[in-house]
């Protein structure tokens, strides 16, 4: 996207807000060769640790694992979400220093009528019918943007901890999550007329 790898623009994001120790773990050669040309620390994950059914958890086991200098806490930034604000980084370190969390996730709000199908039936979970989407219950989804948790947390096998805060984004950007071709295309689309977007 933008002639550069989906790693590259979280890489990009890191270094542009001031981070020295950004770690890049993966299996994929390609990945980790562009990470070497870039000066980025680079983390060979095992096989059995890597593919679509492995839990992000493991990963992160491995990589804090492998390092020799230790750390308070851990910043992730996945590549399937490329494309974040500027300045929310900052404001989600911000908040995770002085306030009482020992983990920080990015959510939105959800603004459509969703529901359940049961004997083929469909049933309203959080309106009913006839509601109008302005009064929906305010729920709200993990969008992936960033999370940041203490590495004790991700030691008992755990990315969100008990004090776990919740910073609300509503932003376009929020709504990039990458898994299939529409969703990279879609990406893109965004990448090319909204990646000057505060």
């Amino acid at each position: 996207m933008g002639e550069k790898p989906l790693v590259g623009h979280s890489i990009t994001y890191a270094l542009e807000n001031g981070f020295k120790d950004v770690i890049i773990t993966s299996n994929d050669t390609a990945i980790l060769d562009f990470a070497n040309q870039n000066g980025i620390k680079v983390i060979n994950r095992p096989d059995a640790l890597s593919g679509h059914q492995e839990p992000v958890i493991t990963a992160l086991q491995h990589a804090v694992d492998q390092l020799q200098k230790k750390y308070d806490a851990v910043i992730l930034l996945q590549p399937t979400n490329p494309l974040r604000p500027k300045g929310l980084l900052k404001e989600a370190i911000a908040i995770f220093e002085w306030g009482d969390c020992d983990s920080l996730m990015t959510v939105s709000r959800n603004k459509h009528k969703l529901g359940t199908i049961s004997d083929g039936r469909f049933i309203p979970y959080n309106y009913k019918m006839g509601q109008r989407s302005q009064d929906l219950e305010p729920l709200y989804y993990e969008n992936g943007l960033l999370y940041i948790f203490k590495t004790e947390i991700l030691n008992q096998g755990k990315l969100l901890g008990k004090n776990n805060y919740p910073l609300l984004i509503d932003h376009p950007f929020a709504e990039i999550d990458i898994d299939t071709e529409a969703d990279f295309l879609k990406a893109e689309f965004f990448y090319n007329n909204y990646r000057d977007t505060p």
